[in-house]
């Protein structure tokens, strides 16, 4: 109880932020669209970057972004198949993004510190950055299917930096080249925005605070594959290998399960409002699966890592 209040304290800094972002679009009429170019084409791929020369690489763990990608793509083309069964008004190309991946990033690394500490930290951005891969190319790939054609949905996910920067960082990594100490500030200070800009972008969002959940459908289904499909799948991966299969150790398995428990991604925004595609809708949602992680995160933390 003590670390579910604790966590909980921890995570208001977090609310502050989204609550800045909705003054800003409110009041100073700030554009999302334009925070959002920055944030996909320019600073996700310097965190990405940033965060994979920084991991020890091995085999095992370079294998890591894959399995959970892997696990995003099932979970978000599943509940794809659904949402065009029930949802009609444009925004089911969003499904995907809303439920296969999560905020992992501006809300997922504070929460990792707190739990894990730096070591357990660099093993949870490893397993991150599988998220962040399925974010930028399946992800987007399936949003962008809802607007555009076949074709230029592929060369808008070819345009996308940040699989290069991943591909990139591994190359280099392995072949002993670091960032030179001189920029180490600046990529500091990337990830600094990351955050920032993050979860201010999804308040920017939000015009009004009423009707905020939109489509209810939408709504239902993506709670549901956030706060549902996505830790059961988390928790029968951690049955299977630690019963079965004896790849990864405990560290593996609670950085994948705090993955799975995160709300729904800021990106899902980002991407939303850079492909004009229900972005509103996708504020709303992530907002409110922000807001119910306030309280999920902590129950949960308690219930299942020891």
């Amino acid at each position: 109880m003590v670390a579910a209040l604790a966590l909980f304290y921890k995570l208001l800094p977090l609310y502050i932020t989204v609550a800045l972002g909705w003054v800003a679009g409110r009041y100073l009429e700030a554009s999302g669209k334009h925070i959002a170019g920055i944030m996909l084409y320019i600073v996700t791929p310097s965190v990405v970057f940033s965060g994979v020369m920084a991991a020890p690489l091995s085999a095992e763990v370079i294998l890591l972004p894959f399995l959970t990608f892997g696990l995003c793509s099932a979970i978000g083309v599943g509940h794809l198949w659904i949402a065009r069964r029930f949802i009609t008004d444009g925004s089911a190309s969003l499904m995907p993004l809303s439920v296969g991946t999560g905020n992992t990033g501006y809300f997922g690394i504070p929460v990792a510190l707190l739990l894990f500490g730096q070591e357990g930290l660099a093993l949870y951005i490893v397993c991150m950055l599988g998220t962040t891969l399925f974010e930028n190319s399946v992800g987007f790939y399936l949003a962008a299917r809802g607007r555009y054609g076949l074709k230029d949905a592929l060369v808008r996910v070819a345009r996308l930096p940040s699989v290069y920067a991943f591909l990139l960082a591994v190359v280099l990594n392995l072949s002993g080249i670091s960032i030179p100490d001189v920029f180490t500030p600046l990529f500091d200070n990337l990830r600094g925005a990351y955050s920032i800009l993050g979860m201010m972008i999804i308040g920017m969002g939000i015009l009004s605070f009423r009707g905020l959940a939109g489509n209810l459908r939408f709504t239902g289904l993506a709670f549901l594959g956030k706060f549902v499909t996505w830790p059961v799948v988390a928790l029968l991966f951690w049955w299977l290998d630690a019963n079965i299969f004896g790849v990864y150790d405990l560290a593996v398995y609670q950085a994948i399960f705090l993955i799975s428990i995160t709300p729904i991604a800021a990106n899902t925004v980002v991407i939303a409002t850079l492909l004009d595609t229900a972005p509103r809708q996708a504020a709303g949602t992530a907002l409110l699966s922000t807001l119910f992680a306030l309280v999920f995160i902590p129950v949960m933390v308690a219930l299942v890592l020891p």
